[in-house]
C-alpha cells in the first residue's frame, strides 16, 4: 500500500506530498535541525565526501528542498548544480537562503518531477538526493530517470532515512520516531499530518539491501549502502 501524508485526499501521492512541503515550507529547516539534534548536516557533508574523488562540475540535486545538499556540494567547488523540486514553496524558500550566502552565481532552483526530469541523456557528472527517493511516487521510475540523465561512470549519492535493527537503539529510536518527533512536528509546522508521514514512510521504505537491490535492477552498478549513527540514516551510492 502506497504511504501518503493524507489519507483523506483522493490526490496521488506525488501531490499530496507537494501539498505537505509547500504547508511546511517556512519551519522545514527549524524543524529539521530540532528534530535531528543538528546531526543531518553532518550526514549531509559525509555523504558529498564521497564524490571528492569524482570532482563533478555538473551536479543535479533531486528533491532540493531548501537545498542545503545544494549548498554542502559546494566544498566540491562544481561549476553548477541544478536542483529539482515538486514543491515551490521550499524552493523559494531555497532561492532565499542561496542569495543570502552568496551562492546563486553556482546554485539554480528549478521546479520540477523526479520521475519525469527536464534535461537531456548523459548530461550531469554526479546527481544528488537526500532524504527525497521515499517521497517518490514511482521508485523505480525515478531512479530509472535519474540514471538516463547521468553520463556514462557519473556517480548518484543518496542519504535517506533507515531503520535501526540492533537492541536497545531501535527500541529507544522507534519510541521517539513513532511517538515524541511526530508531536513536536506538528506544534511546530502547523500541519497535522506532516510529521505522522515521515515515521510511516520510512517504515515503508525499502532500506539497506532491498535499495541497493532496487538501484542494481534498475541499471546502475558498484552499488554500496554505509550505514550511519546506529543505522538511522544511510548513505547509498551507484554508478551509471
Amino acid at each position: 500500500m502506497t504511504v501518503v501524508p493524507y489519507k483523506e485526499s483522493q490526490g496521488s501521492k506525488k501531490d499530496q506530498v507537494a501539498t505537505m512541503f509547500n504547508n511546511i515550507s517556512k519551519r522545514y529547516d527549524l524543524l529539521n535541525r530540532i528534530l535531528s539534534v543538528g546531526i543531518d548536516v553532518q550526514w549531509r557533508k559525509k555523504a558529498i565526501r564521497l564524490l571528492k574523488e569524482d570532482q563533478p562540475k555538473l551536479i543535479l540535486d533531486i528533491a532540493t528542498g531548501t537545498a542545503d545538499f545544494a549548498i554542502a556540494s559546494l566544498k566540491l567547488q562544481p561549476e553548477k548544480v541544478i536542483g529539482v523540486d515538486i514543491s515551490e514553496g521550499m524552493l523559494e524558500m531555497g532561492r532565499e537562503k542561496i542569495a543570502r550566502l552568496g551562492h546563486s552565481d553556482v546554485i539554480e532552483l528549478q521546479l520540477g518531477d523526479s520521475e519525469g526530469l527536464l534535461f537531456p541523456d548523459n548530461k550531469f557528472d554526479a546527481a544528488i538526493v537526500a532524504f527525497g527517493v521515499r517521497n517518490f511516487e514511482h521508485l523505480e521510475k525515478g531512479l530509472g530517470d535519474i540514471l538516463r540523465v547521468l553520463k556514462p561512470g557519473g556517480k548518484l549519492v543518496v542519504l535517506e532515512f533507515s531503520k535501526p535493527r540492533k537492541f536497545p537503539f531501535k527500541q529507544v529510536y522507534n519510541v521517539y520516531f513513532k511517538y515524541i518527533l511526530p508531536r513536536i512536528g506538528r506544534l511546530i509546522s502547523k500541519d497535522s499530518s506532516a510529521y505522522t508521514y515521515l515515521p510511516e514512510s520510512v517504515d515503508a521504505f525499502p532500506d539497506g539491501q532491498r535499495f541497493l537491490d532496487i538501484m542494481h535492477q534498475v541499471g546502475f552498478k558498484s552499488t554500496q549502502c554505509i550505514p550511519l549513527t546506529f543505522g538511522i540514516s544511510s548513505i547509498y551510492t551507484g554508478k551509471k
